[in-house]
C-alpha cells in the first residue's frame, strides 16, 4: 500500500482543505459503492466486469496550518446546520456566542477569526498559524484499524513525535495528547493539552484528525474560550514546553513518519492482517483532485 501526503506550506483557508477532504472521502465511499458484493449482484455484474474495477485510492494525509478558525464537532454543533451562515447572521454553538465580535466584521474590519462547523468528533477548538494540523482520509479495514485503534495510532504518533524533542507526551481520560509542566521546570502545575484530536467516520472511511500546537501563535485564541469543553484546563505547545527553532514543515513531516511506523509496527506487521504501508510519496492538491 501507498500512501500520499498532501502538505500545503502556507497558511491556507479552512474552507479549501475542507473540500479538498470532502472530494477525497467522496472517492473512497464510491468506490467502496462499487465493490461491494450487493452492489454487484444488484447490478448483475459479471466475474469479468468485476476484474475491471479500479483499485481503491490510496490513503492521504494532508498537513497544514489554516488561516485562524474557530470549529466545533458534532456534540457542539449550532441549531441550523453544518455549513457556515451569512457571517453577519452566524448560528453559534453556546460556546462561542461570548466571542461572537470575533468572528462578525466590525466596519470595514474583518472578522479575527473565521467559523466552521464540522462533523468531527468533539466540541470545539481553535486551529490556525503556529499549528500542524494532520487530516487522515483512509480506509480503516485496509489497515485493519478499529475506530478506537484508529484514535490510539494518532495520539501514539503524536507522542512519538513529541519524544523526537524531548517532551513526554501522554494521554489522559480526556481526549487528544497532554504534556506536564515538570518538563519545563515545574512539578506540581497540572497537564496541559498540546494536540486535539478529533476525527469523522463514514463506512469505516476517517477524515478529520489531529491538531498539534508548534508556536505560541495560536494561545491567544485558545484562551478566549474553554476548549473542547474542558473548563479549567490549558493548552500550551512546543513552543511553550522549551522547543524553539521548529517548524510546521519539519513537524508535518515527522508526524506523517511516525503514523507509518505506528500503523507497520503496531497492526502491519505485528498482526499480520493489515496492509501494510510501503511506500510514502508527495502529492500536490491539483493531483488529488484530478
Amino acid at each position: 500500500m501507498r500512501l500520499a501526503h498532501l502538505h500545503l506550506p502556507h497558511t491556507t483557508p479552512f474552507a479549501r482543505v475542507s473540500a479538498l477532504q470532502q472530494a477525497l472521502t467522496t472517492r473512497f465511499l464510491a468506490h467502496k459503492r462499487l465493490a461491494s458484493p450487493a452492489s454487484q449482484n444488484t447490478n448483475g455484474t459479471s466475474n469479468q466486469t468485476r476484474k475491471a474495477i479500479p483499485p481503491p485510492p490510496d490513503p492521504t494525509i494532508i498537513t497544514f496550518s489554516p488561516n485562524p478558525v474557530y470549529t466545533t464537532g458534532r456534540r457542539d454543533l449550532p441549531p441550523s446546520n453544518t455549513c457556515p451562515p451569512d457571517p453577519m447572521n452566524l448560528s453559534l454553538p453556546p460556546a462561542l456566542e461570548p466571542i461572537r465580535s470575533l468572528l462578525t466584521p466590525s466596519g470595514s474590519n474583518p472578522p479575527k477569526a473565521e467559523y466552521h462547523p464540522t462533523l468531527r468528533g468533539g466540541q470545539t477548538t481553535f486551529h490556525g498559524p503556529g499549528q500542524m494540523v494532520a487530516y487522515t482520509i483512509l480506509d480503516l479495514k485496509r489497515l485493519n484499524l478499529t475506530p478506537r485503534c484508529h484514535i490510539r495510532v494518532l495520539e501514539n504518533s503524536v507522542i512519538d513525535l513529541l519524544k523526537r524533542y524531548g517532551v513526554n507526551g501522554f494521554v489522559t481520560e480526556d481526549p487528544g495528547v497532554w504534556v506536564s509542566e515538570k518538563d519545563s521546570g515545574s512539578s506540581s502545575a497540572p497537564p496541559k493539552k498540546i494536540t486535539a484530536v478529533g476525527v469523522h467516520l463514514r463506512r469505516n472511511i476517517s477524515s478529520f484528525g489531529i491538531g498539534l500546537n508548534v508556536t505560541e501563535e495560536p494561545m491567544w485564541y485558545f484562551r478566549q474560550i474553554v476548549a473542547c469543553g474542558l473548563e479549567g484546563k490549558e493548552v500550551t505547545s512546543l513552543e511553550g514546553m522549551g522547543v524553539t527553532g521548529v517548524g510546521i514543515d519539519e513537524v508535518a513531516a515527522g508526524f506523517v513518519e511516525r503514523f507509518v511506523e505506528r500503523v507497520n509496527e503496531d497492526f502491519a506487521c505485528k498482526h499480520g492482517v493489515g496492509e501494510k504501508i510501503e511506500e510514502v510519496y508527495p502529492v500536490r492538491e491539483e493531483d488529488l483532485l484530478v
